[in-house]
């Protein structure tokens, strides 16, 4: 019996390192991605390769130049100066596909170059990358406490001296108990050789308060919490997920309120053009001719909105030269002046482009009488003057702005755009509309949240205007806008006195005292440091709907928390009445050695269920659901009521009289997301010329 009973006691301990030592596996997995070895490239003073060597990974330092062969793992964390690849990211982020990797891209250690040499530059090294950091933090997570571990252990310091005190009685029971019912006893031994009926009893009540201690396990509710945070935790890495200790994994499922950030959280964080109005006049310009000037004109400027029109001149354009400029002068809060000249040589490069050729009409829209203006030019090697800017920009310049356009102004504003005006020697031409578009899967994201019952708010400093257009856009009923970083923090502690346990998603500096003051808060990784050290969770993907897969994550681990206690109370609740000889009259009795199997066997019951953690299958989103609705149906008009060859007959219709709008769609081959949606309108009352 004792030889039984040892053996299993040592089984039980092996079970409760087996849960440890697989997650162990998870962080021994990702220690490995860390290459040992890279190749450093030195450089003169001009900046050009003289010579490369292979040095050890920890002597590489911050803006080293660094060369990764097809197959190499990445060593450091840093930006692509040189080269495109398909870089393998699935042991760190956990997407599954190659992610496409070109000059001005970031890159993390760990991950696997697979098609293309690149040179990058580091900019984290040693303990300060990706990699590095997801280690240290489930390690750090793995070692933490979740609240609801200090109930286990608060039931686990009365639960020893209860089983002591519960063996002593156990053992009186039956000492009193036996003499008086020996015949209970006997049923259990049958006739005892060589044994007198009291050292029967006796042997009997020692035998059943040594099964009582050998039965109660205190391990199994030990192990309830610590193996499914360690886990929770490991999978979680291995998704994507970061969660920094087991407090937040279990306060993320009480959270019933998701505050989000907009700038670089709900959108992007970088504008587009998303609508290009060009006004015809007698001898007007075209899409191209108005964007190689207005772009030559916004290439000398830092702002964003200015580089936003740059880039989209010149994926229009196919060039990445663009015309001169000179005499460039900008006014803070209004917009530009400038004199623009080669614009024929950037032109050459898009003269075989014809991005609405073969488009259909989206809307016919009458709009009003203008002014036939005189002709811009006609020779597209001269030198203009240009005006970009805002209508307080146009009114200085003496360039009146119809009502017409002010309403098709008012109307884009409305959609939080920004609006610019265009003007070439003193002839309104153009009208821009720039935007911080949403991401792809913000929509789906807020929506899968309010379907869970969430509250989602929007907490921004941007116009009232602006966020309100977001939200609606995203399905966000509540906003808070221009909210200063400082009071951020107010408006969760608001949200939080209202009864609501609150998330705040968020990625700038701004963010962090809201961050820390959420009772959950989430980080994207390419926000600030600041941010991600604020933060409690932070999605190494920088996909939103990571929060809703973080929140399924949450949910699961801490009901996988309660079924091991269940499972540990009921083995208990069950076991020690059996060990304390109860059920005798039913013939039902267990020796030492049984007692001990059944212990092991709680423990093997708490670990595997886990272990079961390990098949956890993050929630995904379809890509259908992260494409927008496009705004016109291409076969209708703006009544949605005729056909192409009627709009045909209205568009003939209207050129006579050389009073319309048209809206084009343009063609999204050279856009760089399928979810942006552009407009191009001509916006006059003279003959409509086929773009190029």
């Amino acid at each position: 019996h004792r030889a039984h009973a040892h053996n299993f006691l040592c089984l039980g301990r092996w079970l409760e390192h087996l849960a440890k030592r697989h997650t162990s596996d998870a962080l021994t997995k990702l220690i490995s991605l860390q290459a040992t070895e890279a190749t450093l490239l030195m450089t003169n003073g001009d900046g050009e390769v003289v010579s490369e060597q292979k040095i050890d990974v920890n002597l590489i330092q911050r803006n080293d130049s660094i060369k990764v062969l097809p197959g190499e793992r990445i060593p450091v964390d840093g930006k692509v100066c040189s080269g495109s690849s398909n870089v393998n990211e699935a042991h760190i982020t956990g997407e599954a596909l190659p992610v496409f990797k070109k000059v001005g891209s970031t890159v993390m250690a760990g991950s696997i170059n697979e098609n293309g040499v690149l040179i990058i530059s580091a900019t984290h090294v040693g303990q300060d990358t990706t990699l590095a950091q997801i280690v240290r933090l489930v390690e750090e997570a793995q070692s933490s406490k979740a609240p609801i571990q200090q109930l286990a252990d608060k039931i686990a310091s009365y639960f020893v001296p209860g089983v002591v005190v519960l063996s002593i009685v156990t053992l009186a029971v039956w000492l009193v108990l036996g003499f008086i019912r020996t015949d209970l006893v006997y049923s259990y031994y049958g006739k005892a050789q060589n044994m007198s009926e009291s050292e029967v009893v006796i042997q009997f009540a020692f035998q059943c308060a040594l099964t009582v201690l050998s039965i109660a396990c205190p391990c199994a509710l030990g192990l309830a919490t610590p193996t499914a945070v360690m886990v929770g935790t490991g999978v979680g890495a291995t998704n994507g997920i970061l969660i920094k200790g087991a407090e937040p994994l279990e306060t993320t499922c009480k959270v019933k309120c998701f505050a989000f950030d907009k700038t670089g959280t709900i959108t992007k964080g970088t504008p587009v053009l998303v609508y290009a109005g060009v006004i015809t006049h007698a001898k007007s310009i075209t899409l191209n001719v108005l964007m190689a000037i207005v772009g030559t004109a916004e290439a000398s400027s830092e702002h964003p909105i200015a580089r936003a029109i740059v880039d989209y001149a010149k994926q229009l354009l196919q060039t990445d030269l663009l015309g001169s400029c000179e005499g460039f002068e900008a006014v803070s809060g209004l917009g530009l002046s400038c004199k623009v000249g080669n614009v024929a040589s950037v032109l050459k490069y898009a003269s075989s482009y014809d991005i609405v050729q073969d488009a259909y009409y989206m809307e016919i829209e009458y709009i009003g009488e203008e002014s036939i203006a005189e002709e811009v030019q006609e020779r597209w090697d001269d030198t203009y003057h240009v005006l970009v800017g805002n209508r307080e920009w146009m009114k200085r310049n003496s360039i009146e702005v119809c009502s017409s356009i002010d309403s098709l102004m008012t109307k884009r504003e409305l959609l939080g755009q920004t609006v610019i005006l265009c003007a070439i020697n003193g002839v309104l031409v153009g009208v821009l509309a720039v935007s911080d578009t949403l991401k792809p899967e913000s929509k789906a994201t807020v929506n899968e949240l309010k379907g869970m019952g969430f509250k989602v708010v929007l907490l921004t400093g941007d116009n009232t205007q602006t966020a309100s257009a977001i939200a609606q856009q995203v399905g966000i009923d509540e906003v808070f806008a221009q909210v200063l970083p400082t009071h951020k923090a107010e408006k969760i502690q608001e949200l939080q006195s209202r009864g609501f346990k609150v998330a705040m998603v968020g990625d700038g500096i701004n963010d962090s005292p809201a961050l820390v003051r959420a009772d959950v808060g989430i980080a994207l990784s390419d926000g600030t440091d600041v941010a991600i050290e604020a933060a409690d969770v932070v999605l190494i993907r920088n996909n939103l709907y990571d929060v809703v897969a973080a929140v399924d994550l949450s949910r699961k681990t801490v009901r996988r928390i309660r079924i091991n206690f269940f499972l540990a109370s009921v083995y208990n609740f069950v076991g020690i009445p059996l060990a304390a000889g109860v059920f005798m009259p039913l013939g039902i009795a267990l020796l030492p050695w049984m007692g001990a199997a059944a212990m092991a066997l709680s423990s093997v019951s708490v670990v595997t269920s886990s272990l079961l953690l390990h098949l956890y299958q993050k929630p995904v989103l379809a890509k259908t659901a992260c494409l927008s609705e496009p705004k016109w149906s291409p076969k209708k008009d703006i009544n949605q009521a005729e056909d192409i060859s009627d709009s045909a007959k209205r568009l003939t219709a209207a050129v006579a009289k050389n009073t319309s709008i048209h809206s084009f769609p343009l063609r999204d081959s050279f856009l760089p997301e399928v979810c942006i949606q552009r407009e191009h309108e001509s916006l006059g009352n003279e003959n409509i010329q086929h773009l190029l």
